[in-house]
């Protein structure tokens, strides 16, 4: 089963979704883990309410699992309120993961989550759960 989730981790990887820049964002933020020096950035423009994710993208470089967890995070986000991706438990994204992963990894696989919930934070005033994402160490802007 570790072989699949690798080749869904490589296919990410080499093919990301939501690659790009959102010129015009309502939310943005950028992220370093200062572990490995993975850097992501995101974008995110909202539906006429105001509060549904209608497109987010990333750019950004690091190692398979920071790029590729925040591809599947781009997946998982659009249609869903900022409320929502704010209650969004860690565990559901690793659960996409997929594969078990040293603790300097699991920070690898949550850049793109503190990264995104940092935007969100900053444009709706959405909780910003630090506790679990380890975002003390994580340099976030």
């Amino acid at each position: 089963m570790d072989d699949l989730y690798r080749e869904v981790i490589l296919d990410h990887y080499k093919n990301p979704r939501g690659h790009g820049v959102i010129e015009d964002a309502d939310a943005s933020a950028e992220g370093v883990n200062p572990l490995c020096g993975d850097e992501v950035s995101i974008y995110v423009q909202f539906a006429p309410d105001g509060e549904t994710v209608d497109e987010v993208k990333f750019s950004g470089r690091g190692c398979a699992i920071s790029q590729a967890s925040t591809s599947m995070l781009m997946e998982m986000v659009v249609g869903k309120t900022a409320q929502e991706i704010a209650e969004l438990p860690k565990e559901e994204l690793l659960e996409e993961v997929g594969i078990p992963l040293t603790p300097i990894r699991l920070k690898c696989a949550l850049l793109g989550l503190g990264v995104l919930k940092v935007a969100l934070h900053r444009a709706k005033g959405t909780p910003l759960p630090q506790e679990w994402a380890g975002l003390d160490e994580l340099e976030l802007k």
